[in-house]
């Protein structure tokens, strides 16, 4: 189905919004899918770094999970999922001090998580998005989007703080791009954004490309110790187990009611009614299998990220397919530990000034 035969959500379309990016050409349709790809790396990189768990399967279970998401969707929400930061505090119940042997337990919680998932969705399944989309009106949905950019903000000015110089850079690149750029400069500001702030850190003396230089190109991303299956033998401790499910589990309430926020957001965004088509009931039960995958092979849970949403409300590019691309190349670099490590280097600074543009986008669409 055509995104034009997806229900609107009663506003005419802007008319530079694209929503078939195949008519710009393949060229600018990989470069859309860099965009998107390092617009959700900085956040992606900074779960698995605070928790202990591992970047390389990080970006390999992003990038599958966005897929089996855009499968489940039937390929019509432009949603890339990532790394959820409300599993943290679970992490860290479990792991504190990232553990190796510890975390396998504290990814069994999480992927008992992602059940809860299919619980709502198969609610909205039964009642209808109409019918329980009442308890989520705009008076309500409209805060939680607004608060999901002003709690990320947070964390954005924290990273900038640590070079507001730099930071100030990777903004004005890109208000600067989408303002006065023409062609591709004013579709890809958040990517010139990115490149022209981590060279300016890299110039200042910010970064440090030791940990680079060890890193190996080719490497798998996914170690059997890390996973859930791991577990399995006389080793197994039941008790830790039923601690970890039960003390992460009631986490996913949270991150659920956060997808409801987040698919309103890319259906204002977007000016496409995807709560009706394909339904909450897909998109949550493709948010519930790819963290439940995420997490039984040693990977952070997932979430839609508003830093993509962000994206699509700067570019106004809102073809899927283009976000698709982005799942793509997360998979592919995944495999290659020093790219993982280039990004893993990349100043704060670089990472603040970038998100605090985007969170910015995705709070202005709560008030809308």
């Amino acid at each position: 189905m055509a995104a034009t035969d997806i229900p609107t959500m009663g506003a005419q379309d802007a008319p530079d919004a694209i929503y078939d990016a195949r008519k710009l050409g393949a060229p600018k349709m990989v470069l859309f899918g860099f965009q998107h790809m390092f617009a959700m790396f900085g956040a992606t990189i900074l779960v698995p770094a605070l928790t202990g768990l591992s970047v390389s399967a990080t970006l390999l279970f992003a990038g599958l999970g966005t897929l089996l998401f855009h499968v489940l969707a039937k390929g019509k929400v432009p949603a890339f999922l990532g790394s959820s930061f409300a599993f943290i505090a679970g992490y860290a119940a479990i792991a504190p001090a990232g553990e190796a042997d510890l975390l396998p337990y504290a990814c069994l919680g999480v992927a008992c998580s992602g059940l809860l998932y299919f619980i709502l969705s198969a609610l909205f399944r039964i009642f209808g998005p109409t019918r329980v989309m009442r308890f989520f009106p705009p008076v309500v949905t409209g805060p939680i989007v607004i608060s999901i950019g002003l709690i990320l903000a947070s964390s954005a000015i924290a990273n900038c703080e640590t070079n507001w110089i730099v930071a100030l850079v990777a903004i004005a690149t890109i208000v600067i791009c989408n303002i006065w750029g023409r062609g591709m400069v004013r579709i890809i500001p958040i990517l010139l954004g990115v490149v022209v702030s981590y060279v300016t850190a890299a110039a200042l003396g910010e970064c440090d490309f030791t940990q680079v230089a060890e890193a190996a190109w080719i490497g798998l991303p996914v170690l059997w110790d890390n996973t859930v299956f791991s577990l399995v033998g006389p080793q197994f401790d039941s008790g830790l187990a039923i601690t970890a499910i039960i003390t992460i589990m009631p986490i996913a309430l949270a991150t659920m009611i956060e997808h409801i926020g987040d698919m309103s957001a890319i259906s204002f965004t977007c000016n496409r009614n995807y709560i009706v088509n394909p339904g909450l009931h897909r998109t949550l039960l493709g948010d519930g299998v790819a963290t439940i995958l995420a997490s039984l092979f040693g990977a952070p849970a997932n979430t839609t990220y508003g830093e993509n949403t962000g994206v699509l409300a700067l570019t106004r590019v809102f073809d899927p397919r283009v976000v698709r691309l982005a799942a793509c190349f997360a998979i592919l670099f995944s495999f290659c530990p020093k790219f993982a490590a280039v990004i893993a280097v990349m100043p704060a600074c670089v990472i603040g000034g970038v998100s605090l543009v985007l969170y910015g986008m995705i709070s202005s669409v709560g008030i809308r």
